[in-house]
């Protein structure tokens, strides 16, 4: 088991650990991704660009993911969510064939696959970006089987109290080394 730790002799002091600037995405409405299986597909609504300020700042990314999978009984264990940072993927690493990423969603109820939607939420610290140019970070998910993903709402989509809608989002804070 590997374990990370980020220490930084400015926190003490109060040097670094500051917070230098916030940029998200919050996405409203709805729209349905289609989910090759086994391939890291980006959720375009989901997206946001930063320019850092340092080389060595942290960007910690955070995302919200409110849907709903297609296929009944797939979505509580074969799925994953991940970041994207410009075309590079900021997940576990890549061990065996087995399905990376950084976490998969909550289910409500994994027999209906029309009315009852998931939930992902999840966080990543980007300490290795190394830039002061724009970076793009997004939202991306791999499926185990081809089938859609319904972004913010339920995969009927009825327009009854049965069937719910929210919100998504992805945030990516600067924080000073």
């Amino acid at each position: 088991m590997a374990l990370t730790t980020i220490r930084k002799s400015g926190l003490a002091t109060g040097v670094g650990g500051k917070v230098l600037q916030v940029k998200y995405t919050q996405f409203t409405g709805t729209s349905v991704v289609s989910l090759q299986a086994n391939t890291d597909t980006v959720l375009t609504d989901l997206t946001v660009n930063i320019t850092p300020t340092a080389t060595n700042s942290i960007i910690l990314l955070q995302a919200h993911v409110f849907g709903e999978h297609s296929v009944a009984n797939q979505n509580q264990w074969s799925h994953m969510f991940f970041f994207y940072r410009n075309t590079t993927k900021l997940a576990h690493s890549t061990s065996g064939s087995r399905i990376v990423g950084i976490s998969m969603a909550m289910s409500t109820y994994t027999s209906d696959n029309d009315s009852t939607p998931e939930v992902a939420r999840y966080d990543y610290f980007d300490s290795s970006h190394g830039t002061t140019s724009q970076i793009t970070y997004k939202v991306g998910l791999n499926s185990h089987s081809a089938q859609n993903w319904n972004l913010n709402r339920t995969n009927g989509d009825t327009d009854n109290n049965q069937y719910e809608r929210g919100i998504s989002f992805i945030s990516a804070t600067e924080i000073s080394a």
